[in-house]
């Protein structure tokens, strides 16, 4: 009798060198538990359709379906023939399957009317979807050829047949077998979930749920086994940010309570416009934040243009007058050296300490970037460093070693989503005591991902747009089906510049040269045309549709003293078009600008378009947003700019984009180079089940905080979160 296995136990061990090996370079699959984890994508029914007419091309696919004619031809390039067999999945939709040189023995396997499954990448070939030389396996009555399913392999027996996440060089019909062999032996480990809340929630254990998961007894069966193995993974992630969340109450931070008489109250005094509801009621919630003895830790949300930025200035003005330093991490110099001129602007006396005409209690701001020169850069530090800056904004720059503060009391992350939990950290790391942190992001937040992403800070909401503010109106134009839409384009634009606004051209890439974080590959695996590019889009605006217009171009790799001019020309009034990237995507604020024309807006991304749309309608003007595309009508891209056109909603946007994207990458999984360990759960359609695992997690924690009655749950915590990710949630 085989020894049994454990989720530690090798893959060679049970499987063979081989496959094991396959499995380690193709999947990243190590050992039992890691295949065992590894659940099914999908499940098809015999008798059930895939519904082929769905499939994209370039997407790696598994499609089950019957045979329904087969065709032999000579090849004209080459010797041999070519087999052709066409398949259906009885909803109208048919694939090719080409296989190349003289293989008659598939002729006579792929016989009409047998049932099998298909696996390949989707190309297409004179307007026929199609599979290359796919592998697959086939279902029922045996088989003459070697790829034809083994009488063995019960999974295949079934009414519900598992489809894994696979590999062309691992078929989902392989990792089956493999799974069954592990099965075989497999000893789970103990269960992790408390019995308490396996019992109140109706939990089955979890050595049943991993059985059925792979080999499905029910459809009833596999429903229990998923609810089960979801509550795993919501639950560990819970119990994670309800620990940190804790812990964090007993941190000690120096309170910077509001002071009458000071910066902030002269500050408002001066402000040019009334704050909005929203905007004083969340600045009252920082504020008692500010005034405790332990770490203010919020995350603050609000839609493009709803005045976050004053929110924070006023809590960085609160700090100061309680004696304390406030520093802004801003993702990149356009936007770090806008804040500055953005916030000198807004105090106005109040922030030039010093200087001829300043307020009596006036502060002075900073701006420290990797571009300042070494007498000014030396200049700033020693301001910094003596407390004299009360605020203090900048880049990465200020993570430097030689960047000293005197007592940092708050530190303002800007769209935090683009800092690295490293980068975070080292500027928190910069106080004697933590800090007060105020992360700060303009793409909304789903219910579910702030529970579960930022379920350790308190969030605070932005949803109302300051008076003034103007509507943008987005549309959709197809530059291949209708040409004329795209010349209609550029007219209008050219339009608003003559009735005395601005205009933005965003493209995908910026050019020749090293690829950044800014743009896509040049190439796509589809073999679809290179992104449009700004350094040859613009002289080709600038020689034809916008000539005679004042063009400028801005991108990430221009000296950062160019970028900087090329902003103020444009905020100047200079410049009648920026043709850039998405570097202007956050915080560039320029209210004449009145259009935008987005190219390749397909290449970019749902909240992307959204962001870059907010610059603008930011003035008096209305807005409008033209997203050009040549992805065909009734394509997943032509859709998702369909419904980025359709509303101006940015949360239902952000449900739509959540829906797009991998459900892992939430938990840092891009940022830590892991695979993700949120295999099962759906933030977007399991949001009760998110909410019970939190509400069990905190009555569960208030009890035993540090889970020492709970040494399985412990551990299975340990594996689903790992400290990477566990950091990660905690850092924000």
């Amino acid at each position: 009798m085989s020894e049994p296995a454990t989720v530690d136990t090798p893959l060679k061990k049970l499987v063979g060198d081989k496959t094991a090996k396959a499995l380690a370079s193709h999947l990243d699959l190590h050992t039992a538990g890691d295949l065992v984890y590894h659940f099914p994508r999908r499940y098809d029914e015999r008798g059930e359709h895939t519904d082929i007419r769905s499939l994209d091309v370039g997407e790696q696919v598994t499609v089950m379906a019957q045979v329904q004619r087969t065709t032999v031809r000579p090849m004209r390039q080459r010797r041999g023939n070519l087999l052709e067999v066409t398949v259906g999945d009885g909803s109208g939709g048919v694939l090719t399957l080409t296989f190349f040189g003289n293989q008659a023995w598939r002729e006579r396997e792929l016989r009409p009317g047998r049932w099998g499954l298909f696996a390949g990448k989707v190309t297409e070939f004179r307007s026929k979807r199609q599979l290359n030389g796919p592998e697959y396996v086939l279902l029922g009555e045996g088989g003459d050829g070697e790829a034809a399913i083994s009488e063995d392999i019960e999974e295949f027996a079934g009414a519900l047949i598992p489809v894994y996440p696979a590999a062309a060089a691992v078929p989902t019909w392989v990792i089956a077998r493999c799974v069954r062999v592990v099965l075989d032996t497999f000893t789970p480990p103990d269960d992790p979930l408390p019995s308490a809340v396996r019992a109140g929630r109706k939990l089955v254990g979890l050595g049943v749920a991993l059985t059925e998961i792979h080999r499905p007894s029910s459809k009833e069966a596999l429903h229990q086994a998923r609810r089960r193995l979801k509550w795993d993974e919501a639950f560990a992630v819970q119990v994670t940010l309800v620990q940190r969340k804790h812990r964090a109450a007993d941190w000690p931070a120096r309170p910077r309570p509001a002071r009458p008489d000071g910066l902030l109250e002269a500050f408002d005094a001066r402000l040019p416009y009334e704050l909005t509801a929203g905007q004083r009621e969340v600045g009252v919630e920082i504020a008692a934040d500010l005034a405790t003895a332990h770490p203010m830790h919020r995350l603050l949300q609000g839609e493009v243009g709803s005045g976050k930025t004053v929110v924070a200035l006023r809590a960085m003005l609160q700090v100061v007058d309680a004696g304390g330093q406030a520093a802004l991490l801003a993702p990149t110099e356009v936007l770090a050296a806008q804040h500055h001129r953005g916030m000198l602007d807004l105090l106005g006396p109040l922030g030039r300490a010093g200087e001829l005409g300043s307020a009596e209690h006036a502060t002075r701001v900073e701006l420290v970037t990797g571009s300042l020169g070494a007498a000014a850069r030396r200049r700033a530090l020693g301001e910094v460093a003596s407390g004299a800056a009360g605020i203090v904004l900048g880049t990465h720059a200020l993570l430097y070693e030689g960047v000293d503060f005197a007592d940092l009391g708050l530190v303002v992350v800007d769209e935090q989503h683009r800092f690295g939990v490293e980068q975070r950290d080292a500027l928190r790391a910069k106080a004697d005591q933590p800090p007060h942190v105020l992360v700060m992001t303009a793409t909304p937040i789903p219910r579910t991902v702030a529970m579960t992403v930022y379920g350790d800070l308190e969030v605070s909401t932005l949803s109302q747009l300051p008076r003034g503010r103007s509507p943008i109106a987005s549309h959709v134009v197809p530059a291949a089906e209708k040409p004329a839409y795209l010349d209609r384009a550029w007219r209008r634009l050219r339009e608003e510049v003559t009735a005395g606004h601005q205009a933005y051209v965003v493209c995908p890439r910026i050019g020749d040269g090293p690829t950044s974080d800014e743009e896509p590959p040049a190439e796509d695996d589809n073999g679809r045309r290179p992104p449009l590019a700004v350094t040859e889009v613009a002289p080709l605006l600038a020689e034809g549709p916008l000539r005679g217009l004042r063009i400028g171009v801005l991108h990430g790799r221009l000296p950062a003293d160019e970028k900087d001019a090329v902003m103020r020309s444009f905020a100047a009034g200079d410049l009648d078009v920026l043709v850039a990237t998405t570097v202007i995507e956050v915080g560039v604020d320029v209210p004449n600008a009145t259009v935008m024309i987005v190219l390749d807006a397909d290449r970019f991304g749902v909240s992307q378009l959204h962001q870059l749309r907010g610059r603008v309608g930011r003035g008096a003007a209305a807005g409008l947003c033209l997203l050009v595309s040549e992805a065909a009508e009734g394509s997943s891209a032509r859709e998702r700019l369909d419904a980025v056109a359709s509303t101006s909603d940015g949360f239902k946007l952000a449900e739509l984009d959540l829906e797009q994207r991998r459900e892992g990458d939430v938990l840092g999984a891009t940022q830590s180079g892991h695979r993700s360990h949120l295999r099962l759960l759906s933030l977007r359609r399991d949001a009760d089940l998110i909410r019970d695992a939190r509400a069990e997690a905190i009555t569960l924690i208030e009890d035993d905080p540090e889970l020492a009655r709970s040494p399985a749950l412990a551990a299975s915590v340990a594996a689903l979160v790992d400290e990477d990710r566990a950091e990660y949630l905690e850092k924000g």
